[in-house]
C-alpha cells in the first residue's frame, strides 16, 4: 500500500495517497478527501501531469475505497504491512495527495501510528478543527504535522504559535517572507523551523492563477470578498423588510387599502 516517488524515495521516505479532492469512483460514489480545501484545489499538483494518468488514478482510488468499505480492515493491513524491518527508523507522509477527510480515519490513522511506533509518520492537512479536537490533546509520539495555507479554515490558525505551510511564488520570495524552505527535503515540514515555505510548482496555467500571491493571502482575499458578499446581502435583506406596525396605528398597506 505504502510507496515511493523519485522525490521521496531519494530522502528515505515512504507514502500513502488518496484522490486528490472531489470525484467520482467507478461505482458511481462520490467522495470528497480534501473538505477544508479552499483555493488549494484550483492550483493542486496532485490534480495535475502523472497523477491523472489512468494507472496512478486507479491505485489513488482503489485506496479509497478500501478505507471507505472496510476501514478496520485496512487499519490492520497498514498495521502488518508496517512490521516489514524495511519501516523500523523510517519515516511515511500521510498524503502526497487527499487528507484526513473524516474523524474516524484520522483515528484510524492514529491507532497505525501507536501501534507502530518505531516508524516515524509526518502529514500537511488543512483540518484544523479535526486536529484540535482529535490530535494536539495526546499526539502519537511519532507523529508530527503541519498545517497548511489555502484552505477554508486559515483563520483559525495562528503562525506565532502553530507550524503552518504557506506555497510562495518562488524561493525568492519565501526567503523575502522570512520564511524557511523545504525544497532542500520534504522533512524539513516538520523537522525545520515553524514558518514552512514551499516554492510554487512551475506549471504555467497555475502560477498565472498565483498571481504572485501566497496561498495564505490569495485565500485571505476570497474570505474577504465573501464576508463581504454576506454583509451586502444582509442590508439588502434589511432594506426590503417591511417596516414593523405601531400598536394601534394601521400600517401603510392597510392605509391604503382603506383609502
Amino acid at each position: 500500500m505504502l510507496t515511493q516517488n523519485r522525490e521521496l524515495r531519494a530522502i528515505g521516505v515512504w507514502n500513502w495517497s488518496l484522490p486528490a479532492w472531489a470525484g467520482r469512483l467507478p461505482d458511481g460514489r462520490t467522495y470528497n478527501t480534501c473538505p477544508s480545501a479552499g483555493i488549494c484545489r484550483q492550483v493542486c499538483y496532485a490534480r495535475h501531469g502523472t497523477y491523472t494518468w489512468p494507472v496512478v488514478r486507479a491505485k489513488h482510488q482503489a485506496n479509497l475505497r478500501f478505507v471507505l468499505d472496510d476501514l478496520p480492515g485496512w487499519q490492520q493491513a497498514m498495521i502488518g504491512e508496517l512490521g516489514a524491518a524495511k519501516f523500523r527508523g523510517t519515516w511515511v507522509r500521510v498524503h502526497d495527495s487527499g487528507d484526513f477527510f473524516s474523524d474516524a480515519y484520522l483515528l484510524s490513522w492514529l491507532n497505525v501510528m501507536r501501534a507502530r511506533p518505531t516508524t516515524n509518520f509526518y502529514a500537511y492537512t488543512k483540518e484544523v478543527g479535526r486536529f484540535r479536537a482529535l490530535v494536539e490533546p495526546e499526539p502519537p509520539t511519532n507523529f508530527l504535522w503541519v498545517y497548511s495555507f489555502g484552505g477554508t479554515q486559515d483563520s483559525a490558525l495562528d503562525v506565532t504559535i502553530d507550524r503552518v505551510a504557506d506555497v510562495f511564488p518562488d524561493e525568492e520570495a519565501v526567503t523575502a517572507a522570512g520564511w524557511h524552505s523545504q525544497e532542500a527535503s520534504d522533512l524539513l515540514a516538520v523537522l525545520g523551523p515553524h514558518l514552512v515555505g514551499i516554492p510554487a510548482n512551475r506549471i504555467p496555467h497555475f502560477l498565472k492563477l498565483l498571481a504572485g500571491r501566497t496561498f495564505r493571502s490569495w485565500q485571505a482575499e476570497i474570505d474577504a470578498e465573501r464576508q463581504a458578499a454576506r454583509r451586502r446581502r444582509g442590508g439588502l435583506r434589511l432594506a426590503t423588510s417591511p417596516s414593523p406596525t405601531v400598536p394601534g396605528r394601521p400600517s401603510a398597506a392597510q392605509r391604503d387599502h382603506a383609502a
